[in-house]
């Protein structure tokens, strides 16, 4: 790849093996079992997911992370290679970490998730890397990864880098939105979903603390919030098989027109597309890769 071929967008956070249980019939509780119609093993996380979005939607993009460990690690860079992903500011797992997993459980159109992450999120992002050379957008896929690493947001800048951040639930940082703010407040998107957002918002986070902050709200849509101004846009009704990875599917589609200087109704209908395309699916990208257009818009 040539240097004006670069990458355009790197994605930066925590790297998962999803263990995907599907048609789940209820979630177990203490003392009982519960058999999945079928489970299988993807890639997953919010950068890895929203950064398959940007390589199916043509945008040279490049992943930044922690390699879950061995054997895990062949399960991502498999997925990786085959959408053209750059993964060489990934680092592997370092010797007897845990495996970085997340189990799955898709159930009446939603998902709940038990992880378990293993160590820093990411390596230490060097901007000088050849890699980054043509980079002008940095996406964060969860706030914990810019809660660990701060100097992002001026590593960034400093590139002339534009910034977005997804937020991901973290139990320990949702009580915490007033000491969010100061960080929050130096991104240019902020793409939480609804739920999220008003919990933070009841520890403190500023509601307007984002230049543009993004609701994600599953089948209701998504509504932009902007200089006072609120934008919503309904999504299409679809069948849900698993609704693991649709926000971060939807923040690749909606920076992919916010980057390319969309109007945020464009933006919020690609964003919508995107999500759509991959609840039909069993983990968080086989959708994204069909052959058909994803976007009405061009990007």
């Amino acid at each position: 790849m040539s240097e004006t071929q670069g990458p355009k967008i790197v994605c930066i956070g925590r790297i998962y093996c999803d263990l995907v249980f599907a048609g789940v019939p209820r979630m177990p509780t203490l003392g009982s079992e519960v058999f999945a119609d079928n489970v299988s093993l993807h890639a997953g996380g919010g950068a890895f997911n929203s950064a398959v979005t940007f390589c199916a939607l043509g945008w040279n993009t490049a992943l930044s992370g922690t390699l879950p460990a061995t054997p895990f690690d062949t399960q991502i860079l498999t997925e990786a290679q085959a959408v053209g992903l750059d993964v060489s500011l990934c680092r592997q797992a370092p010797p007897g970490a845990s495996p970085q997993i997340t189990v799955a459980m898709a159930i009446q159109g939603d998902r709940s998730f038990l992880s378990n992450k293993s160590g820093k999120a990411a390596p230490s992002l060097d901007t000088t890397h050849p890699t980054c050379r043509t980079v002008r957008h940095m996406h964060i896929g969860e706030i914990r990864t810019l809660y660990e690493m701060p100097a992002l947001l001026k590593q960034a800048r400093t590139a002339g880098w534009t910034i977005s951040l997804d937020c991901g639930w973290d139990d320990e940082l949702m009580p915490q939105g007033a000491a969010l703010n100061k960080l929050v407040s130096q991104v240019d998107v902020f793409l939480p979903n609804e739920i999220e957002f008003e919990t933070l918002k009841a520890s403190g986070l500023k509601s307007d603390v984002a230049p543009l902050t993004v609701l994600k709200q599953g089948a209701k849509g998504a509504t932009a919030l902007s200089d006072g101004q609120r934008l919503q846009l309904p999504a299409t009704p679809v069948q849900v098989v698993d609704a693991t990875g649709a926000g971060d599917a939807f923040n690749g589609g909606f920076l992919a027109g916010w980057l390319t200087g969309e109007p945020l109704g464009t933006c919020l209908e690609n964003g919508n597309q995107c999500g759509a395309k991959t609840v039909g699916n069993i983990g968080g990208t086989l959708g994204l890769l069909a052959k058909e257009p994803m976007l009405k818009a061009s990007l």
